[in-house]
């Protein structure tokens, strides 16, 4: 099956990784969690639930982003190809 036809039936979903992520991207990580893991043990109960509702707007935004990035680099590949076949 051509790959057109692949993701026209759901077979490919573009905000997958299609690889595990690489070593430097988990040692990245890991920091992020570990000072998120401290910081929320000094919070309030009211502080803590700002935080989560913070967090939830920042993925909210972190996806929004992704997806307006994936579509810029989706049509600059399709002119990629374009001018390739001029």
């Amino acid at each position: 099956m051509k790959i057109l036809e692949e993701f026209w039936y759901g077979n490919i979903e573009p905000s997958e990784l299609d690889r595990p992520p690489s070593k430097e991207y988990k040692e990245s990580l890991q920091p992020i969690c570990r000072n998120e893991e401290k910081l929320q043990a000094t919070f309030t109960d009211e502080q803590n639930e700002l935080f989560s509702r913070y967090v939830d707007c920042v993925r909210e935004f972190q996806a929004m982003s992704d997806c307006l990035l994936f579509q810029s680099s989706y049509r600059l590949g399709a002119r990629m190809m374009l001018e390739v076949m001029e």
